[in-house]
Order: structure tokens, then sequence, then C-alpha cells
């Protein structure tokens, strides 16, 4: 018989469904640890905004990739799975269980799946990319990479630079180089994996509820701080949910209950973005959640862990 996988928990779904307090208490139950999986919560400029476990949570389990970036450090999906592979080994190595849990698809597949192996892109070809308009690039691109340029939002800066970038830089579209992809660790470890997929009247209230009680909480007083380092403002810190809203009442642009209306229109946007890929993107096989995870509802979901939980 061939040497066991070492498992590994992962608990995804969209913002506000509840994978953060059942991870908790899966890692305190097994003696594991929860390992982030969400893009705005690496980042400390946002603990409250980024609804960030709290140091009552902590004390109950080990949380790891929570905090540990300034918002003027960029973070690509590469870069956050060598940090949680790096995590995801040393618990290993200690016999612990790391639990997973985040929103971030991209992140999530690239840990399990891997990347494509893409060059570095020239330095000549990246500036002059990022130097003209979403218009421009997506002009260029139509002709190089027709299948991405027909594909891509016509407003998706980010995306249609980057494809522009890789087909410019090494002369294939970026189709093509993700055909291929290695590194991940979705072949070499035992994984069990739930995803929450709550009715979504019962998510959107809650994702309402939440975005008023970090107003409340302090929200707007991070915001004011991370906007006084006038940062970069496609870095991921300043795109994360909540911060253009409550920065256009800090500007006096809107008032607070227009702010906290848009900000909550936002989230649930956000909410209705991921549960749409979560639904559809991830594996057959990863288990879906549709009870909100309310009662014994919670019971339900540890138990499908088996012997984990």
């Amino acid at each position: 018989m061939g040497k066991a996988k070492p498992p590994v928990v992962v608990i995804a779904g969209p913002t506000a469904s509840g994978k953060s307090s059942l991870a908790l208490r899966l890692a305190e139950a097994s003696g594991g640890a929860i390992v982030n999986a969400d893009s705005a919560q690496l980042y400390r400029d946002l603990p409250i905004l980024s609804a960030a476990p709290s140091q009552t949570d902590r004390a109950r389990a080990e949380h790891l990739l929570y905090g540990v970036l300034d918002g003027a450090e960029p973070c690509s999906a590469a870069d956050w799975a060598a940090m949680a592979k790096a995590e995801i080994t040393r618990l290993h190595d200690e016999g612990r269980l790391p639990v997973l849990a985040g929103g971030t698809g991209l992140y999530l597949r690239t840990l399990l799946d891997g990347i494509a192996p893409i060059p570095a892109i020239e330095p000549e070809v990246r500036a002059k990319v990022r130097a003209n308009s979403v218009a421009e690039n997506l002009a260029e691109l139509m002709p190089l990479d027709p299948v991405a340029a027909n594909s891509l939002n016509p407003g998706d800066t980010t995306r249609i630079a980057r494809a522009l970038e890789v087909v410019k830089s090494t002369g294939k579209p970026l189709a093509e180089w993700q055909e291929h992809r290695e590194g991940g660790i979705g072949e070499d470890v035992e994984l069990k994996a739930l995803l929450l997929l709550p009715p979504r009247p019962w998510l959107y209230e809650r994702c309402d509820q939440r975005f008023a009680q970090m107003v409340e909480q302090g929200a707007l007083a991070e915001v004011e701080m991370l906007l006084a380092r006038n940062l970069n403002p496609n870095l991921p810190v300043m795109r994360a949910i909540g911060v253009s809203e409550l920065g256009n009442y800090l500007r006096g642009q809107l008032t607070i209950d227009e702010a906290i209306a848009a900000g909550s229109q936002a989230t649930r946007r956000y909410a209705k973005r991921q549960y749409t890929w979560f639904a559809h993107q991830p594996p057959s096989e990863w288990h879906r959640f549709h009870d909100p995870l309310v009662g014994e509802a919670v019971d339900r979901a540890l138990a499908l862990f088996g012997a984990a939980g």
C-alpha cells in the first residue's frame, strides 16, 4: 500500500456565508490551523472592512496569512499559493490539519491545480501596456489574441493588460499557456472541500447587516488612514469592497447613509459573483452545502468532514 496522503480541508464560498466560523469550529476541534484564502484579509490595513478574525477567534485556533502584508505590496495568486504551500507543509510536518478558508477562487485554483509556466514579461512590454488606456490595449489585443479579446469585459483593465502582455512578450496567447499547469498540490493531498451556497436572500441580508456593522466598528477610520497613504489605486487593497464607497463619503461626495447603501450593494454584487463561480467552477465532487449555517446546520456541515472534524 502507498503512503497515505496528508489531509487538507477547504471551506469556500461567497462573502458572509459563514466560512470563518465553520473553519474555526473545525480547527478548534481537530487541533488544526486556519489558512487564509481571502485576498483582502492578507492585508493588515483593513482588519474591520475585510472581516479579519478577532483576537478572541485567534485565541481559539491558530490563524495563518491574515494581515501579513502591507497595502503597498501587491500579491498575485501565485504569491499567495507559495505562502500557503509553506504553511501547509509546516502544519503537515507537525501532524496538524490545515483548514483553508476564504472566497478567492483564483487563489484556491492556483494552489490546487498549479499555474501556467508563463515566462517573465519583458519590462519594456509591460511599461508600454500599462501606459496605454484599456481601449487602446483591447484594440491591440484583438488581432493578436481574438479569443481573449472577445471573452473579456471591455472595461476589465487588469485582465486585458495581462492578456496583451503575455501574447506580446511570449508570442503565445494566454489560453495556450494555461493549458499546462504546474506546481499544484491537489494530487498530493487528501482534499476535503465544502462550498457554502446558502439561499441568496439570507446571504444578501447578511451582507447588508455586516457592512453596516463594519461602519459602526470603525471601518471609516481604516479607510481614512488607507487613503491618506496615497497608494496606487490599482493595488488590491485599494480595490477592496467598501474602500471606494466609504472614500466617497470621506470626500463629501456621499452622505453616510448613501455610502453604507453603496457599500452594501457592492458587497451583494461581489457575493453574487462569488456564488456563481463557486456553484459552477470547482469540481463536482466538492460538496455543496445549501442550508444557512445556523443551529443544527453547523453540526451537519462539520459532520461532512468525518474524522477530520
